[in-house]
């Protein structure tokens, strides 16, 4: 799962959570080989002749269309969400694809995990609540990766915040 609880002896805990990256470095270069490849196929019978330029230029439009589809892709996916359980704070902090930090803070004692099975952007849409807020967790995991991830932050935020 895209995510890791680091825990202490100290009754503290740390959660992580990152979007799925399925298409690592070597992968991405891969598939925009393959798709050139397979795309120039065609191709070879009009080598020689005027119908080459005519379909080249929409050839190469394409490819890097796949390109540039691909690297948003993978700039997009570039989100980190940190939350630190202690006794006396949870604090929770996202890290935007855009350089943009967001932050939320409350007392692990009125903090309340929600899960929203209907109604949220995604099926089982996990939340914290509380100091007046509701933030969304974990919203890029999957559907089953979720149910877990609400599981076990409610089991660990009422550990930690009622020893």
């Amino acid at each position: 799962m895209p995510y890791t609880w680091t825990e202490t002896h100290t009754n503290t805990a740390e959660l992580r959570l990152w979007p799925h990256q399925s298409l690592p470095a070597h992968g991405f270069a891969a598939t925009i080989l393959g798709i050139f490849t397979l795309s120039t196929i065609p191709l070879y019978g009009l080598i020689g002749t005027v119908l080459l330029w005519g379909i080249l230029p929409f050839l190469l439009l394409a490819l890097g269309a796949m390109w540039y589809a691909l690297r948003r892709n993978e700039r997009d996916l570039q989100i980190l969400e940190v939350l630190t359980l202690t006794p006396d704070d949870l604090h929770l902090s996202r890290q935007n694809p855009k350089g943009s930090a967001q932050e939320w803070r409350c007392n692990p004692y009125w903090t309340q995990v929600n899960l929203h099975e209907k109604g949220g952007p995604v099926p089982h849409y996990v939340t914290l609540s509380g100091a007046g807020r509701e933030v969304e967790i974990g919203a890029f995991l999957s559907e089953d990766e979720r149910k877990v991830l609400y599981a076990e932050l409610k089991d660990k935020v009422a550990r930690i915040a009622h020893p």
